[in-house]
C-alpha cells in the first residue's frame, strides 16, 4: 500500500495537466497532502461545507492530547474539536482550500475551473535523476 501511495503522490507531483481537487468528506493529515492538495501544487482546491480537513480526526486528537481525561470529558473534548476545527472554513482561512462551495454547484465549479485552466502550459524543472518510488 505504501508503494502504491508513493507512486500516486509522485504522479501528482510531476503532472503538468490542470489539477482540481474537490474534498467531499474526511481528509486528514498526510492523506490530505498527497491526494493532490495545495501542498502538492494543485491549481485549485475546493471543498464542500461538510468536508472535514484537519491534521487528524477528533477521536485520535483527544486520545493524544487528553489521554488522562475521563470518558465524559473526552466526549466533550471531541465535540469541541469537531465544532472548532473539523470544517473546511478553517482550512480556507489558512490557504489549504481556495473555495468552499455548495454541493449543487460542484459540476459548474469544476467545469469553469477546467475552462480557465485549459490553456495551462506548465514546465517542470528538468531533473537529472527523476526516480519514481518502487
Amino acid at each position: 500500500m505504501i508503494r502504491y501511495g508513493a507512486q500516486m503522490a509522485f504522479a501528482y507531483a510531476r503532472a503538468r495537466v490542470p489539477r482540481v481537487c474537490v474534498t467531499l468528506r474526511k481528509s486528514y493529515g498526510g492523506a490530505y497532502i498527497v491526494m493532490d492538495s495545495k501542498y502538492m501544487g494543485n491549481d485549485l482546491s475546493i471543498a464542500w461545507p461538510s468536508a472535514e480537513i484537519a491534521v487528524m480526526g477528533a477521536k485520535g486528537a483527544v486520545e493524544i492530547l487528553h489521554r488522562r481525561a475521563s470518558v465524559e470529558e473526552r466526549a466533550e473534548y471531541e465535540l469541541a474539536y469537531e465544532d472548532r476545527l473539523l470544517n473546511p472554513y478553517i482550512a480556507a482561512e489558512r490557504g489549504s482550500v481556495d473555495r468552499v462551495i455548495d454541493p449543487a454547484d460542484t459540476r459548474a465549479e469544476v467545469a469553469r475551473s477546467l475552462d480557465i485552466l485549459a490553456s495551462k502550459r506548465e514546465k517542470l524543472a528538468r531533473r537529472r535523476h527523476d526516480n519514481t518510488p518502487l
